[in-house]
């Protein structure tokens, strides 16, 4: 009889114990779990595009009142399907001044240090060479081939902006953004070729006077932060990389294989619909 008095205490002791260890992990795990924004929309369900919910704060005030903060275009990852899409390239040219970067001047460089902007510059600032506003509407070029997998107006300080998917011949991903632009021709979601044009310069709506700022992430998603930071972050320099792809002198530059398969395709179906056009007319 005592023994079996032992045996069931130690028995409640074993099962006290275990509930301790199972309840201390739960509740250590409580701040990590991921919270559901909402099954409204696409941008909402399961926050899958990456953008940061502020765990802490919603979980250190817990309340009705706590608002899950609203999806951010600025950041998110490519989808399995985008990066399929995202064309190679092995060659790149200047974005402004004409295809092959004439007629510009780089007038804030990239990581160049402005205490007063708060850190440093995240892209290179290219103008035309008369300065000021006198490359307002001038062209902005595809940096190479590349998708379109950003197209909108981040910040009233951005304006504009374009963001280009590349892949170099290696497999890896990089991007290059345009911002400040006046127009953009390029719709989102489509494949542009090297040389391209893919929108115009402006002024990021009379902030600035007119300029083209470029920037260049090696990253897979599209990351649009401040124009000036003490984070290096997945930034590179974008003059440094377009050098590095930049072979032959101006005249011995070809069309980009892209470019000549998207023209080919262009002229294919406007002769099937002229053909198209004639066979009703003729009935």
């Amino acid at each position: 009889m005592k023994q079996r008095i032992i045996l069931g205490a130690v028995a409640i002791l074993f099962i006290l114990v275990a509930c301790l260890v199972v309840r201390g992990f739960l509740k250590s795990r409580s701040g990590y779990e991921v919270l559901v924004k909402s099954m409204d929309s696409w941008q909402q369900a399961d926050a899958p595009l990456g953008y940061p919910l502020n765990f802490a704060s919603l979980s250190e005030n817990p309340s009705e009142d706590a608002q899950i903060p609203n999806f951010d275009s600025r950041l998110i990852q490519l989808s399995a399907f985008e990066r399929a899409r995202v064309p190679v390239t092995t060659r790149m040219h200047s974005a402004m001044g004409s295809e092959f970067g004439a007629l510009t001047y780089n007038a804030q460089p990239y990581w160049a240090d402005n205490p007063k902007r708060g850190g440093h510059h995240t892209g290179d600032d290219f103008n035309g060479i008369g300065g000021m506003n006198t490359d307002l509407g001038d062209p902005v070029y595809a940096v190479a081939n590349g998708l379109s997998v950003y197209r909108g107006e981040p910040s009233k300080g951005w304006g504009n902006t374009l963001m280009l998917a590349h892949r170099d011949v290696e497999g890896a991903i990089f991007m290059s953004m345009y911002a400040h632009l006046d127009q953009i021709y390029t719709p989102y979601g489509s494949m542009v070729s090297l040389g391209e044009t893919i929108g115009t310069v402006g002024t990021a709506n009379l902030n600035y006077p007119a300029h083209l700022h470029l920037e260049m992430h090696r990253s897979s998603g599209v990351h649009i932060g401040a124009g000036y930071t003490k984070v290096l972050g997945d930034r590179v320099d974008p003059s440094h990389a377009i050098t590095q792809q930049s072979t032959g002198a101006p005249h011995q530059l070809y069309n980009s294989p892209l470019a000549i398969m998207m023209q080919e395709n262009l002229e294919y179906t406007q002769q099937n619909l002229s053909i198209q056009n004639q066979s009703t007319q003729d009935n």
